[in-house]
């Protein structure tokens, strides 16, 4: 050590007492090189332990979709797939994951369930990682650290990115395909990566094409050979990628089809999703887009006012994408999750500019996100899947010494709950099925619809005699009420009560009532537990 300091002191006076160096107090100076070393060197690390934590502490229910377009296609088949809306390329995903497991003979109903968005955590961990490169690549270290703050306390990417949802999967291969995307460069030799991942997404949700349309085009109007990007890679991608998608659901189905016509066809031009519920044209910019992205509005706005030029073409797609989801009648929280992503980037942009309340804004960053994702992650809307739980020991009956063997009947709007994937084992269930009407009849009614406009008198007809009666029946509590005379009559006892949401909703309540038809067995039992 003497050595070298009387090297770097040549020339120099010297003396006697060592070089004592200034002690650096400024906390906000620490915690950036604490950062900056820890996102340069395990970024990865991070995004899969992070990831994987996430998984693991969703633990609510938060559409339908994430189990009757995924899951469920393992153990049955919804009417989407009967009339050939959805393909089975997604779902394909998880049959794999499953055919493993069986294989391995460990399919137990916990792998099942879990593994799944244990994939889907490892895919979404590697576009977190994608998206600080890319960010890191065109602005800079310090705007791809704020970036991948924002990205990881985001709730609703919390809340949303391990679910079995095509919304998910849709959002991932979009930010692996915006890595490869030629946002600072005119070169196109290498475009068959992000445009082959962009046609999978769009295999997978055909809508993925509204969020791209805007970037194609840009790509297209700055390219120098645009007959040869679109003859040697855009249409040649574009075709492999549908030509699998049609074998796989040619081989599912036992038929040709092609299911992304039928999906647009469906869902644009007939407007069946306005079947499930409509919004105002105003939903999303008013509502919609301000609880996604949620505490980041005033960040993401002070970061769009930044915007260079290479980067305002993602703030166009996020408008457009805003603009022409508005025009769907039939409106959902989730649609918007793929431009998300989009606004971390001016987010981080914002971030990295604020000298003076960065820690502040960062530090309100962390505390709200935080308790939305924790909120929405483990309390709300908890009760279908603590309900699923709970009927999971009815497959250990698989040879009751006496009849009736088990039998479910869900009381509750349809699809509320998951279904055999939840269970993994042939007990009888049954749903009330709402399917759209897709013949076009003026006085359609769903089984649902019927069933809410005079319970008592469904009931009757659904089961005209004891035997028929199912052995369990669970409903949200509003409905309690209404049907106790069947309840009571048919000696039904409530057997459990599991909380769902401080947050009901039309035929929604806040807890599940699970009640179990009195039998002789079971009187026995109850006598011979109470002598």
């Amino acid at each position: 050590m003497e050595r070298i300091r009387a090297r770097f002191l040549f020339g120099l006076p010297t003396s006697s007492e060592p070089v004592k160096l200034r002690t650096r107090k400024s906390k906000l100076y620490n915690c950036h090189v604490i950062l900056a070393g820890f996102f340069g060197g395990s970024v990865t690390v991070f995004s899969v332990i992070f990831r994987l934590v996430n998984c693991l502490l969703v633990q609510t229910s938060f559409v339908p979709d994430e189990y009757w377009q995924s899951l469920e296609i393992s153990h049955g088949m919804s009417w989407e797939w009967r009339e050939g809306i959805r393909g089975y390329s997604y779902p394909l995903f998880f049959a794999v994951i499953y055919k493993i497991l069986h294989l391995l003979r460990y399919d137990t109903v916990q792998l099942l369930i879990l593994l799944p968005r244990v994939a889907q955590a490892l895919l979404t961990a590697l576009a977190d990682v994608k998206l600080y490169h890319l960010v890191r690549r065109s602005e800079g270290p310090d705007v791809a650290k704020w970036t991948f703050f924002c990205q990881l306390c985001s709730w609703f990417t919390w809340y949303c990115c391990t679910r079995t949802l095509t919304n998910s999967m849709e959002t991932t291969l979009t930010v692996l395909a915006l890595y490869y995307y030629p946002l600072c460069t005119d070169k196109t030799h290498n475009s068959w990566k992000y445009l082959s991942l962009v046609s999978w997404a769009v295999v997978v949700r055909p809508t993925a094409l509204v969020v791209w349309l805007p970037l194609l085009f840009h790509h297209l109007w700055r390219a120098e050979n645009k007959l040869k990007l679109i003859t040697h890679q855009g249409l040649p991608v574009a075709a492999a990628a549908l030509v699998s998608s049609a074998l796989i659901d040619c081989i599912f189905y036992g038929k040709w089809i092609f299911v992304q016509w039928n999906f647009l066809k469906f869902n644009i031009f007939h407007n069946v999703g306005k079947f499930y519920g409509t919004h105002p044209w105003h939903w999303y910019l008013t509502q919609g887009f301000v609880a996604v992205i949620g505490p980041h509005l005033p960040v993401f706005l002070h970061g769009c006012s930044l915007t260079s030029t290479r980067h305002r073409v993602l703030l166009i797609t996020i408008i457009w994408t805003l603009l022409v989801y508005s025009f769907l009648a039939h409106k959902e929280f989730r649609f918007i999750y793929p431009v998300l992503p989009f606004c971390m980037i001016f987010c981080g942009m914002s971030l990295a500019q604020l000298r003076a309340w960065r820690s502040c804004a960062a530090c309100a960053l962390l505390v709200l996100n935080l308790a939305a994702a924790f909120y929405t992650g483990l309390v709300h809307q908890r009760g279908v899947l603590d309900l699923m739980a709970h009927l999971q020991h009815l497959c250990d009956i698989t040879d009751p010494p006496s009849p009736p063997e088990p039998e479910v009947l869900f009381l509750m709007p349809c699809h509320s709950t998951p279904f055999y994937s939840h269970l993994h084992c042939p007990v009888r269930l049954r749903f009330l099925e709402c399917p759209p009407d897709l013949t076009g009849k003026q006085d359609y009614v769903d089984e649902a619809a019927l069933f809410y406009a005079d319970p008592l008198r469904w009931l009757g007809s659904s089961y005209p005699n004891t035997s028929m009666l199912p052995t369990h029946v669970v409903l949200f509590d509003p409905l309690e009420k209404e049907i106790s005379a069947f309840l009571d009559g048919n000696k039904f006892v409530k057997e459990a009560e599991l909380f769902h949401t401080h947050l009901p909703e039309g035929r929604v309540g806040r807890k599940i009532f699970k009640f179990e038809k009195k039998t002789k067995r079971m009187s026995t039992d109850i006598h011979f537990c109470l002598f």
